[in-house]
Formats: C-alpha cells, sequence, structure tokens
C-alpha cells in the first residue's frame, strides 16, 4: 500500500505495524473552515483572497522555474522565529489545493519542530526514528494532515545531533526516494535558520531550491546576505518577506 492510498478494511496487513500503518496513512476527517483559519493554513473559502492568490502566484513562480517538474523545496529564515514554517506549510498546502498535484513537508527544524503540533498528529516515528532505525520505512513516518493530497513527515523523537543526522547515507537516500517515488510530489522541507546553524546549509545541499524568509524590518541586510552565502548561489529561488 503506498502512503498517498487510503487504507480501508479490506486491505491486508503483511507486516508489523500494518494497522498503524493504514491508520496514519487513511485520510483523517478533513479540516474545518474555522480550523483552517484557526491554524492560519490557507484554502479556497478563505476571506482573506489577498493571501492565498500571493501564495497561489509562488507557486506558479517555483513551478516555471522547475520547468513543471516535481522538486524539493527548503523553506528557512534568517533567525529564530523568522516565519519560515508558516511560509512553509502554506507553500505545500498551495500545491495541495491543485488536483494534479500532490505536496509533502518534512519538519527538519528539530530546534522548534511545529508541524505535528499543527495538525494535532501524536506521531510513534518521524524522521529521526527513521534515520535511526533501519528497520522502519517511509510509510511508517508519512502521516495524513486533514487537507487534501497534503502529508506530512514529522521532525520524530530523537532531536540531538541534528547535522550528524542530515549528513548520512541513509538521509540521501532518504530525499532521493520521497522525490522519485511519485512524480506530482512536491516536497517543501521546513529547515532550521540557514544563517545560524549548520543543519539548515546541510539540508540546502538535497535540495532543488530555497527560500529564504525574511521576517519584515527585523533584520539587517548584512543577516540576508549571510543567510543568501549559507545557501549557495544556485538554491535561491527567492525571498520572502513575512509582515
Amino acid at each position: 500500500m503506498s502512503d498517498d492510498r487510503v487504507g480501508s478494511m479490506g486491505d491486508k496487513v503483511t507486516k508489523t505495524g500494518g494497522v498503524q500503518q493504514i491508520r496514519q496513512m487513511a485520510e483523517v476527517e478533513l479540516l474545518s473552515l474555522q480550523e483552517l483559519e484557526e491554524k492560519k493554513i490557507i484554502n479556497p473559502r478563505t476571506d482573506n483572497k489577498g493571501l492565498i492568490n500571493t501564495f497561489r502566484e509562488i507557486r506558479t513562480k517555483l513551478v516555471q522555474g522547475s520547468g513543471k517538474k516535481n522538486f524539493v523545496c527548503m523553506v528557512t529564515s534568517v533567525v529564530h522565529g523568522g516565519g519560515a514554517s508558516f511560509i512553509g506549510l502554506n507553500l505545500a498546502a498551495a500545491f495541495a489545493l491543485d488536483q494534479s498535484k500532490t505536496a509533502l513537508i518534512i519538519d527538519c527544524n528539530l530546534y522548534e519542530p511545529s508541524i505535528d503540533k499543527m495538525f494535532d498528529i501524536a506521531p510513534e516515528y518521524g524522521l529521526t526514528d527513521y534515520l535511526e532505525d533501519s528497520t522502519l520505512s517511509i510509510d511508517d513516518i508519512i502521516y495524513a494532515t486533514g487537507i487534501s493530497r497534503l502529508r506530512v513527515i514529522p521532525a520524530g523523537s530523537f532531536r540531538e545531533a541534528g547535522a550528524e543526522y542530515f549528513s548520512s547515507d541513509r538521509m540521501m537516500q532518504f530525499i532521493r526516494s520521497v522525490k522519485e517515488r511519485y512524480s506530482d510530489r512536491y516536497i517543501f522541507i521546513d529547515a532550521p535558520p540557514v544563517g545560524i546553524s549548520a543543519e539548515g546549509r546541510i539540508l540546502s545541499e538535497f535540495c532543488d531550491y530555497s527560500v529564504l524568509v525574511v521576517p519584515y524590518g527585523k533584520v539587517t541586510n548584512t543577516q540576508i546576505e549571510a543567510g543568501l552565502d549559507a545557501i549557495g548561489k544556485d538554491k535561491p529561488i527567492g525571498l520572502i518577506f513575512n509582515n
């Protein structure tokens, strides 16, 4: 059973943890308009048309820049609390609005993980568990979100030595697998601040593109330039100023 299929009572479970896999992979009840608004996630029914149109425009530019091929995009900020998680989640949600695309957001911010809390997920396993335990499969760590066509991989229970986790061969294989497994899947990595963490710089090497989120009026030009330098010359696809 693939991670984007809905499990049913008729599915044959052939591996340990199969029941758990069906539970987490089957689409949970869709989030209501009120829940989406409370979580500040864009949706077609929102009254804030300006916000959703902004993310749709960014989506269009990302698709055009990639030659309409799926990609891995790291979303990071210059400083802690810069809004990268908010931007990354809504970029993924914008792609999931398109019925021809699916989106996956991976929480790699081990300092301030937030994606599982955003969707009220109590994960048994996450990314670092997968990187630590070779018996786990990718299907074991992907969870439904309550938003159609949007899946999430939480950070996991191991929060130490992030740089070592992300620089491992298993991490490289993991990124390659989640990208190549489905051609309609667009992957977003919620990364720690790139200007002040080794993890952000390491993660940028696995990505096709990077988006740098700049908290408006709260950082200097020097900090922005340092963030861009840390990402590398070829990776940045744009700056987003977050108010």
